[in-house]
């Protein structure tokens, strides 16, 4: 019989044993980066066979690389945190594995927990044999043993120590505190001449402290060499050495075009991702086409001679071309004004999006922008506090209203990687995996606001001010109003062969600047309140953009930064 001081001790050890394995257990089962994410719908594998879209491998002027979808048979979890960044679910590793023939590691993938696993990164085969180096050492940039932090036992982070002329693209991650093995079968160093400068780009992970980055190129848009790569950055473990950056990869062929799409496989590739988008059941002020505007009475001004307006003829061909957004013309509504509102509302039925195509990150991306067109932007509406909607009146409307969304998709298999959401004075970068789809397909649902007609990737309200509580008010909803841009398109610019509309060459203002006393309409807004809010009624109006809050008519797609850069996301 056993005694009780012997059965006791066991029984606590069990039962410690078993609070630790539920655990691990409750932290690694049910995670959404336990599900690899797929497109509900067949990805475009038949592309005509054209040029070098596509073919998986891209040569950078020497250093070909590969890109690597992550999943169980190309990656390996190497640790995890279950707690911190996004959902307070933590963010895990990967080391990439199985790689093709004569291709190395540039350093490993993280992505956050409370994503499907989605993603990839790039490995390398150099041409010449000396444009990949292992490093020659490798130098502790911290580790996790002191966060008090639920992981998988502490993760210790290296960077390569590369020869002079060469540089380091990602990170090395253990879970031991032993130095890895200075070879090129764990990580590489790339030459110097196939790297440009890097910084951070979405964070990934924080707590205590600590955070983790993906890293981009810092000089992006269509001329741009820089290559995201899809490496990590750690920051804010202590180290006793000052770390050295961190580099992208560098397309030296200087060619942006050579790896793009050709017109017949891009119209493939937007017949799949065209998104499919919803206006709030409450939108007055709908899309239309940019010769239904025409046709339908929009007239010409000139600074000076403003009796005298032109009507515009079809495609904008006696618009000004060139030059700058100089106050000199605009454009306006018909006189007329039952034309007038009639043309401020639009025509759903006349639509059709313009498409400009674009490379990024050094050719190894191509951007199908999808520009729309609406003829009016209604006035904005506010929450605040206890008012739950509050009319601004005239403030927010004016004439002439351009908005995109851009679909960023890969050079090397076609994929779609992420998709930009235009709103207002910014925007938002989202990955495939988080998006929603038109059902049995790969075309994404898109939501406009209300009014304002800002892109959002989901439906409900989004308050725009400096908290979550109070600000302009954004939106969204389905309804019977919905715009496929898969039915009715025009390339307007970026494929070989492809002529721009004269319009697209105008750039000048698509409406007129309009005098709101925006000051005075604020002030009436005040006096409704107590007197003991209006001071943070006046603060959250000041951190409002001003392109919400005013009244000039905006210039069109061609003016915008993004025509040659890169979207600006929050």
């Amino acid at each position: 019989m056993i005694s009780d001081t012997y059965f006791k001790p066991l029984i606590f050890v069990l039962f410690l044993f078993t609070n630790q394995l539920s655990w691990a257990q409750t932290q690694t089962n049910g995670l959404p980066v336990e599900t690899i994410f797929t497109f509900p719908g067949p990805l475009p594998t038949t592309l005509p066979d054209e040029g070098d879209f596509g073919k998986g491998i891209i040569d950078l002027g020497g250093l070909e690389v590969a890109q690597v979808s992550i999943s169980n048979s190309t990656a390996q979890r190497v640790w995890s945190t279950y707690e911190g960044g996004g959902d307070n679910m933590g963010f895990s590793i990967f080391e990439p594995i199985n790689l093709p023939p004569n291709f190395f590691k540039l350093g490993f993938y993280a992505q956050p927990n409370n994503q499907k696993l989605f993603g990839s990164i790039l490995v390398a085969r150099s041409v010449n044999l000396s444009n990949l180096l292992p490093p020659e050492d490798y130098f502790e940039v911290g580790n996790t043993t002191s966060l008090d932090i639920k992981q998988d036992g502490p993760a210790y982070v290296w960077q390569p120590v590369c020869l002079n002329g060469y540089q380091a693209v990602g990170m090395f991650i253990t879970t031991s505190p032993e130095k890895p093995l200075p070879t090129q079968q764990y990580t590489s160093c790339v030459r110097s001449e196939f790297t440009e400068a890097s910084e951070a780009d979405a964070l990934l992970w924080a707590i205590n402290g600590v955070s983790v980055f993906k890293l981009r190129p810092i000089i992006r848009g269509t001329q741009a060499t820089g290559v995201y790569t899809g490496t990590f950055s750690f920051q804010g473990l202590i180290s006793s050495t000052p770390l050295p950056p961190l580099f992208s990869l560098k397309n030296t062929k200087l060619d942006m075009y050579s790896c793009m799409p050709s017109e017949a496989q891009t119209r493939v590739l937007f017949q799949t991702y065209s998104p499919l988008i919803y206006f709030h059941p409450d939108e007055d002020f709908l899309p239309s086409s940019v010769d239904w505007f025409f046709t339908n009475g929009a007239l010409l001004y000139q600074k000076g001679n403003e009796s005298n307006p032109v009507p515009i003829q079809p495609n904008g061909t006696n618009l000004p071309q060139g030059g700058s957004n100089d106050d000199l013309f605009w454009l306006d509504y018909p006189v007329d004004k039952t034309q007038k509102e009639m043309v401020k509302r639009g025509d759903l039925s006349s639509t059709k999006v313009y498409l400009h195509i674009k490379p990024m990150f050094g050719g190894t991306f191509t951007d199908i922008v999808v520009w729309i067109f609406c003829p009016f932007n209604g006035n904005a509406n506010l929450k605040f506090l206890f008012i739950k909607r509050l009319s601004l009146g005239d403030i927010g409307e004016h004439i002439g209203d351009w908005e995109h969304v851009t679909l960023r998709i890969s050079n090397f298999n076609g994929m779609l990687w992420r998709v930009y959401f235009s709103q207002h004075s910014g925007g938002a970068l989202v990955e495939a995996c988080d998006l929603e789809y038109v059902d049995g397909g790969n075309k994404p649902v898109i939501y406009s606001s209300l009014h304002g007609h800002a892109m959002f990737p989901k439906p409900g309200l989004v308050l725009l001010g400096n908290d979550g509580n109070n600000g302009i008010r954004n939106d969204m909803a389905k309804s019977d109003k919905v715009l496929d841009c898969g039915s009715g398109y025009e390339v307007i610019s970026g494929l070989s062969g492809v002529v721009e509309p004269p319009w697209i060459n105008y750039f000048r203002k698509w409406g007129p600047q309009v005098r709101y006393n925006i000051d005075k309409s604020l002030e009436g807004f005040a006096k409704i309140l107590p007197w003991f809010i209006r001071k943070s009624f006046y603060k959250l109006i000041s951190k409002i953009p001003v392109e919400i809050l005013g009244e000039e008519g905006p210039t069109g797609p061609k003016d915008k930064l993004s025509w040659t850069g890169d979207e600006k996301y929050y």
